[in-house]
């Protein structure tokens, strides 16, 4: 008897065709068999702050969150998230009714999208986008509208004229990231302002990922959420992964009004229902931690920034070096070439270092074409180890 399907359509539905599988998976697979440093993916080759590991361990062995913690989250971290909020913005939020936690951020992001969107509805996101951003919004029935991010002055630029233009009436929400990964770009108080005033003119929710808002190297991160007229029509996520280099717990949350909330919820109840026990009541110390973690953790990485970035220009590569993050893009023209995804699969073997092509992460690819990023979020031994290895290219 034939066992096989003989239906003529595909098994992956047509919203997430398109998508296959990531370039992250892709590139590391290709370090892995190549032997090749990997700055490709961004995750930290370090743990986080060992008594933050052992709050982990201490809730396991004492038997906190090893049975589903609650859906809104364990209330020691709702309370320490909206505490945060306060304490380096002002912010002011409800623990029990406008905090959820979620699997990372990466899950408050589809929860929110699934949450507030309908088919045929517009979605603005900044190109390059992170992966996801486009992959949620399929999976919503929604629309893509990007507006481009381009390079001027040695940063990565928003138009605003460009982005009043892309709303239309069937516009509901805009999708914002910053610190923008990847190209490093943190939008100015004046820029979110003028964001700001749009979405009130036009009556559009706002989506905000501030995953990286504890990486600013240069001036401060400013949540949106705390513009006039924002609070009630914004959705802030956030997570611990970044943070804390503890990517793999991943803890995420959403801050925004109780009805912001309920809708968010709604939807993630039907995705992980809850997750991360243990590493809730761990993440809710970590929060905690004092200025000086922050401001260490911050220093840190911007001396690994200028190792890289230094490095990057040494070898013969335009830099844009980031105002936040813990990415660095560059462009490969003045290396005489003209395809990031081609550059990208063949530089393991030229020079032992893997990173990611920017063309996945645009609508436009022209735009993107040239431009790679690479993770600093590495040892410094490794980030040398790697700038020796790309030296090669300048020979």
């Amino acid at each position: 008897m034939s066992t096989s399907v003989s239906s003529d359509r595909p098994f992956l539905n047509r919203s997430l065709a398109a998508f296959g599988t990531t370039i992250f998976a892709e590139m590391s697979a290709l370090a892995t068999r190549t032997g090749s440093i990997n700055l490709g993916q961004g995750f930290p080759d370090t743990d986080g702050p060992a008594q933050i590991a052992e709050a982990a361990s201490r809730a396991v062995l004492t038997g906190l969150g090893n049975q589903y913690p609650p859906g809104p989250g364990v209330p020691e971290l709702r309370t320490a998230i909206a505490a945060h909020q306060q304490r380096f913005y002002g912010l002011g939020y409800d623990p029990d009714t406008e905090v959820l936690v979620t699997a990372g951020a990466t899950e408050a992001i589809a929860a929110a999208l699934l949450a507030l969107l309908e088919p045929g509805d517009e979605v603005i996101a900044l190109e390059p986008y992170y992966d996801s951003y486009a992959a949620c919004i399929a999976m919503a029935g929604a629309v893509r509208v990007p507006v481009t991010l381009r390079p001027h002055a040695g940063a990565f630029a928003l138009d605003l004229d460009e982005l009043r233009a892309a709303v239309t009436p069937r516009t509901r929400l805009l999708l914002l990231n910053t610190p923008h990964n990847p190209t490093g770009t943190v939008l100015t108080p004046a820029e979110l302002t003028a964001i700001a005033e749009l979405a009130v003119e036009r009556d559009l929710l706002v989506v905000t990922d501030e995953v990286y808002e504890h990486l600013v190297f240069e001036g401060a991160h400013t949540p949106l959420a705390g513009l006039p007229g924002m609070r009630e029509r914004t959705v802030t996520i956030s997570s611990a992964g970044k943070t804390f280099s503890f990517t793999g717990w991943k803890v995420g949350w959403v801050t925004a009004s109780r009805e912001l909330v309920a809708a968010v919820r709604s939807a993630k109840q039907f995705l992980t229902y809850v997750s991360s026990g243990p590493f809730q009541y761990a993440i809710a110390e970590a929060l905690a931690l004092p200025d000086s973690y922050y401001d260490t953790f911050r220093a840190d990485l911007a001396a690994k920034r200028d190792i890289l970035a230094d490095g990057l220009a040494a070898a013969g590569f335009e830099v844009f070096r980031p105002q936040g993050t813990y990415f660095i893009t560059t462009d490969i023209t003045p290396l005489g070439e003209k395809d990031g995804l081609a550059f990208c699969r063949a530089l393991p073997e030229r020079c032992g270092v893997v990173a990611i092509p920017n063309q996945v992460f645009y609508d436009d690819k022209a735009a993107g074409r040239t431009q790679v990023r690479w993770a600093f979020c590495k040892r410094t031994v490794v980030l040398e180890e790697a700038v020796e290895r790309l030296g090669r290219l300048a020979h």
